[in-house]
């Protein structure tokens, strides 16, 4: 059953698809093994072990079954009331089908959980035209917030680089934490951390400091937290752009469910514009090429050869001494030589005024485009976070501005697109098999009856231990399917082979679940104890774990005893109203 469902999502493209595709790989192959060991190995060892003469059972065994059979006897009882009163326990669980949805529509969306890497980014974004000597004092003030923080480990900075660009106002630091194992507990992960961080940092006023989380998955966005891309569709100047970039993040700061928010997009960037006058270069018999190559050696540098001293090689570049280039009007020192052999200084030719111009300018679908990245504040998801940037970007954004989703923001909104059809293509594909296997089109209908309870069962424990409905939660509702479908057959199968004997379909539902009962509870308990060191898991990766753990867990439990109540008694209801109606059509 589990291979049924998970096979064909294994086709699926994408990111998300690829994510499927390890679960259902490897779900498949240890369903096809296990298959084939318990019609091959299983009945052969059974037969050797059960040839033997049974023992009676010890003290322990022997009150073991008294339980159980004291509790299947109250079963029983149970059971059999709720088959009296199956309109009320048939509107109950259309009730529930009712929390269920809403429960789906309550809990917090997001792609994939915010991992633990053990290691966090600072950002440092001087401001316009700092040098690089102020952008290193910052991250040195940075630095001694991060030396009173118990969790770090070491920590590396770099200045003049940013991810994407490299200027002096712009820097980055690099924050190793210490081991999983010295940071135990929730209050010392690394979320938990940046969100410290972010308290600290707020008392440099010098600079924008602001820590991240990485990416969960490594190439989708540079940042962890959304990836948001302004577009200008205007036309007009940038500084519209850079205008209203400063405004949906002055406005996302003021929102509820956002922090973080920042762009590295700027239109006002002090800049150097030289001026050469090509005629007066003509007339004085200077080379304008001879002018450009003057002042890319000295003022960048040019590489001259390589030579070797001591068993070492050295690359020789030459450049101007620092005194020589530090200032814009040291360009007019320089000198170039005339046709006639004579130095004329560039002063007669060259012009150096100061402007502002962006640094970079990026487009995005064509479009001049500032990005924006920011994070969902505590308390809220990165799917919420996604849809207040959305309805704050409508609000905001002047007309001609529009907006797009990059890295795992774009690939979370086409998730949750996809874990829709994936859902149903599970159940259909569930349904199709079962009623191949039973040539029928009702006893799939009940079976499946179970399915809804065990996603309530799924996203209550996810939604009571703050986790969200991320993929790994979906990949666990969709093995959930297969689990919950074998429960319900259990008891419907038995079921119709009791009716075959001549049994009503009362006492044939009550005997199906009461002789099924015992492997229905051991086969739901022995699974749910076998996910629980992913439910508890601690290290790394311990996010995801947690995550498709609890979901399986939750669901199994609640699948496991809700259907034991629910599934005879619909089978009662739907196999009842299906006599009916058989009757009716065969009247004349």
């Amino acid at each position: 059953m589990l291979a049924a469902v998970f096979v064909p999502v294994a086709f699926f493209p994408g990111t998300t698809g690829r994510l499927y595709q390890q679960f259902a790989l490897t779900i498949a192959c240890s369903m096809a093994i296990s298959a084939f060991n318990a019609l091959t190995l299983t009945p052969a060892l059974a037969a050797l072990l059960l040839s033997k003469v049974e023992k009676r059972k010890g003290v322990f065994f022997r009150g073991v079954n008294r339980v159980i059979d004291g509790g299947t006897g109250m079963f029983v009882s149970a059971l059999r009331g709720l088959i009296r009163a199956r309109v009320v326990v048939a509107i109950v669980f259309v009730a529930l089908l009712a929390v269920t949805y809403w429960v789906v529509l309550r809990v917090p969306t997001g792609f994939v959980p915010d991992e633990d890497q053990g290691y966090i980014f600072i950002l440092v974004q001087a401001p316009q035209g700092a040098s690089l000597d102020y952008t290193m004092g910052i991250e040195k003030q940075a630095e001694q917030v991060l030396s009173k923080t118990p969790e770090i480990k070491h920590v590396f900075d770099i200045g003049g680089f940013s991810f994407g660009s490299s200027s002096p106002n712009s820097g980055i630091i690099f924050v190793m934490l210490k081991d999983f194992a010295d940071r135990q507990g929730e209050e010392h992960s690394a979320k938990m951390v940046v969100r410290k961080l972010f308290g600290a940092f707020s008392q440099i006023t010098g600079a924008m400091v602001i820590p991240f989380l990485p990416p969960s998955i490594n190439g989708l966005g540079t940042f962890g937290g959304f990836a948001y891309e302004l577009q200008d569709q205007t036309g007009g100047p940038i500084e519209g752009l850079a205008a209203a970039a400063q405004q949906l993040i002055g406005q996302g700061y003021a929102t509820p469910g956002l922090t973080g928010l920042f762009t590295q997009f700027t239109a006002n960037d002090p800049q150097l514009i030289v001026t050469i006058d090509r005629e007066q270069t003509k007339s004085l018999g200077m080379s304008l090429s001879d002018i450009t190559n003057t002042m890319q050696v000295l003022l960048g540098s040019s590489y001259v050869n390589d030579f070797d001293f001591n068993s070492r090689s050295y690359r020789v570049y030459v450049q101007a001494d620092k005194q020589f280039r530090s200032a814009p009007d040291d360009i007019k020192r320089y000198s170039v030589r005339t046709s006639t052999g004579q130095m004329m200084p560039l002063s007669n030719v060259v012009q150096v005024r100061e402007a502002t111009a962006p640094k970079t300018i990026t487009h995005y679908n064509m479009f001049r485009s500032a990005s924006i990245n920011g994070s969902a504040a505590a308390g809220y998801s990165s799917g919420q976070a996604i849809e207040i940037m959305q309805q704050l970007s409508d609000r905001v954004l002047p007309q001609g501005m529009t907006y797009s989703w990059s890295g795992i923001s774009l690939e979370e909104i086409k998730a949750g697109r996809q874990s829709v059809l994936i859902f149903a293509l599970g159940l259909l594909l569930v349904y199709l098999t079962l009623a191949g296997q039973y040539e029928s089109l009702t006893l799939p209908f009940i079976i499946l009856l179970s399915v809804p309870l065990a996603i309530l069962g799924a996203l209550l424990a996810q939604w009571g231990r703050g986790l969200i409905d991320d993929v790994y939660c979906q990949i666990g509702l969709v093995m959930l399917i297969g689990l919950s479908a074998k429960n319900g057959i259990l008891v419907v199968q038995f079921a119709e082979e009791l009716r075959g004997r001549g049994m009503s379909i009362v006492d044939a539902a009550v005997e199906a679940a009461r002789i099924r009962l015992r492997p229905i509870l051991m086969t739901s308990l022995a699974f749910s104890l076998g996910v629980m060191p992913l439910v508890v898991a601690s290290g790394a990766g311990r996010e995801a774990r947690h995550s498709v753990g609890t979901a399986v867990a939750g669901g199994m439990i609640a699948s496991t005893f809700l259907n034991l109540a629910f599934i005879p008694v619909l089978y009662v209801v739907v196999k009842s109203i299906g006599r009916k109606h058989a009757k009716a059509v065969s009247q004349p």
